[in-house]
């Protein structure tokens, strides 16, 4: 059972999103995208309520959400770091890249940092190959990363 707790407010927007659709089953997947932005994740609270909205099993929502990378059931820190993986980044060295990340954040990936500030995941493709190797943090796009570049990039965002 997760241990994430979930105010009335997010369950009352998630019931929302669900009307907005009309509580649409095969509308599933805009909905837990537009809930996803809402509120940044889709815990299984959430989970629960856009099952018994749209009239589904609660596993099918689940097998959903836990499916597509792009869903998570944890809070994304403020700045979510991910670091491209695909073919042209990572023969470019985005491997060092992603564990330069890990040791300058000190998490893992899939994991925020205790400030809730960062968190860390990787995706396949940013669809910039040319700038190869690639990373978002945001929406902001840093490409020809070195491990070097790391520690510069992170202490910019020290809100």
């Amino acid at each position: 059972m997760s241990e994430f707790k979930v105010s009335c407010k997010a369950l009352r927007a998630t019931e929302e999103i669900c009307h907005k659709f009309h509580n649409d089953p095969g509308e599933l997947i805009s909905i837990l995208h537009e809930t996803q932005n809402t509120l940044g994740y889709i815990p299984e609270a959430v989970q629960r309520v856009i099952a018994r909205e749209l009239g589904i099993p609660e596993q099918k929502v689940y097998g959903v959400v836990t499916f597509y990378s792009f869903f998570s059931m944890v809070p994304k820190g403020k700045y979510p770091v991910s670091v491209c993986l695909g073919t042209a980044c990572y023969v470019r060295g985005s491997d060092k890249v992603l564990e330069e990340f890990k040791r300058v954040l000190g998490i893992e990936v899939g994991e925020t940092t205790p400030d809730g500030k960062f968190s860390l995941d990787c995706l396949r493709c940013v669809g910039a190959c040319g700038l190869a190797p690639v990373a978002t943090i945001g929406e902001k796009v840093y490409g020809r990363l070195n491990p070097s570049d790391i520690k510069k990039i992170v202490s910019e965002f020290g809100d």
